[in-house]
């Protein structure tokens, strides 16, 4: 799994990632100060979408990608503080559950 933050992101990235957005649009993902980028296989995509809401006050959108390895990525969009406790939290999770620390 990759893990990406993008403080202060440009107005160019936000519409790269509001062109891939694959959800509907529920949000504008504009005037969030950072942009945390997570790749992996979906099962872990989802339940990093879930820790990462529940950690911090942040939004999670599924983006649109062509990988051939059939990984897929997720944004997380809000404050950095947030953006980064969410990074944080799903990296422990993760790790706790493949190790079976985390039942």
């Amino acid at each position: 799994m990759e893990y990406r933050i993008i403080k202060s992101p440009s107005r160019g990235t936000l519409d790269i990632l509001w062109r891939r957005k694959g959800s509907a649009a529920t949000i504008t993902i504009a005037g969030y100060d950072a942009v945390g980028l997570v790749q992996g296989r979906l099962i872990d995509m989802v339940f990093a979408a879930d820790i990462a809401e529940k950690a911090a006050g942040v939004i999670v959108e599924d983006i649109k990608g062509h990988c051939p390895q059939n990984l897929i990525m997720i944004a997380i969009f809000g404050d950095t503080a947030s953006v980064e406790a969410a990074l944080q939290q799903i990296q422990y999770k993760l790790k706790a559950a493949k190790t079976g620390e985390l039942l």
